[in-house]
């Protein structure tokens, strides 16, 4: 089956908004700080950055007090808004232990921060290919994945059949397209997951045609506690006309979108919601930001380019570390099953 669509145009550059970012804050996972600080996030519940110097201790117990107070307050606060909606992005445990703190650190009470987090790039986790011309076989770039395999694979990491085929058959592609690029279907994988849960956020899922439903729009970046990212789509692609939003399982900006959006599952249609263009695209700017992907130096500077928070590259390395060791166990289990089989 001949990959479609499956390079990007090289002379495309990566335009996405402030920081060289492919998109602004997941729909997901971390938040992406406003305009002009030194990271685009702080690290996810403080991890990474050195303990604070405690300071002058007079009035020290009235501080903690205070501290604590302010702390709880701001959880309560934050807690209300969550049931009202009011954030659409990162997971409840993330939100309370950012706006505790956030608070305590205000009010100059010192904290304990956990030790540096350190990014173990992932290796490469090759797809198995479908038999080619499989009877029944998805068209497009999902079709070229083994499905037994990646029923196996899906069955290991609690990702959808779905999302895996995606995943898989935009890795094959590019292995055959870019193989100097050595991306594996676990990177893209763990970006999904951080992005949108593969597909799954606020109860979205991804239809048989790869497009998710209902689709999934990131926060308004418009500098409240993320970038601002003014609109450049009149709402054509985020359906905001008053800023831009991350769309998609991949979350990806509009503006990037235009850059690096393609058909990949060849319904001749690039739909920035369907997981196969989406992953898609992902790869192509990917493989453009960061080279050679099995160098760490390439590995890192390709997801940060596509999401430069602190805790980012982190978070996406421990996905695609677990969804390595689940493909070998997927691996050896269809090895078996065939050895077993054949006696």
């Amino acid at each position: 089956m001949v990959p479609v669509n499956a390079s990007a145009d090289p002379r495309r550059r990566a335009k996405a908004a402030h920081g060289g970012s492919a998109h602004g804050g997941s729909a997901h996972g971390g938040r992406a700080t406003a305009k002009g600080s030194r990271k685009r996030g702080a690290r996810s519940g403080g991890s990474g950055r050195a303990a604070r110097r405690s300071g002058a201790r007079a009035g020290g117990a009235g501080i903690h007090r205070r501290g604590w107070i302010i702390a709880l307050s701001a959880a309560g606060l934050v807690a209300a808004m969550l049931v009202t909606g009011v954030f659409v992005a990162g997971p409840l445990g993330d939100a309370l232990q950012r706006a505790v703190s956030n608070a305590v650190a205000g009010s100059g009470v010192n904290q304990a921060q956990d030790a540096p987090q350190t990014v173990i790039v992932p290796p490469q986790s090759l797809a198995v290919s479908q038999p080619g011309d499989t009877p029944g076989a998805l068209p497009g770039l999902p079709g070229l994945a083994d499905v037994a395999w990646a029923t196996r694979v899906a069955t290991e990491t609690n990702i959808s059949l779905r999302a895996i085929q995606a995943y898989a058959g935009v890795a094959i592609a590019k292995q055959n397209e870019n193989p100097g690029c050595h991306l594996g279907w676990n990177t893209l994988a763990a970006i999904g997951s951080v992005e949108s849960g593969n597909g799954t956020h606020g109860g979205s899922t991804v239809g048989a045609n790869g497009v998710v439903s209902p689709p999934i729009f990131g926060p308004a970046l418009d500098g409240n506690g993320f970038n601002t990212v003014p609109d450049s789509d009149a709402g054509a692609i985020d359906g905001d006309a008053t800023g831009d939003r991350a769309v998609g399982p991949m979350q990806l900006i509009p503006e990037a979108w235009r850059n690096w959006g393609t058909d990949g599952n060849a319904d001749g249609i690039a739909d920035p919601q369907n997981i196969d263009d989406a992953t898609l695209a992902t790869a192509n700017y990917l493989c453009y930001a960061g080279g050679d992907l099995s160098a760490d130096a390439g590995w890192k500077k390709a997801v940060a380019a596509y999401n430069d928070a602190g805790s980012y590259s982190f978070t996406v390395s421990q996905a695609a570390n677990r969804f390595a060791t689940a493909t070998a166990t997927a691996t050896a289990t269809g090895a078996a099953t065939a050895t077993g089989a054949a006696t």
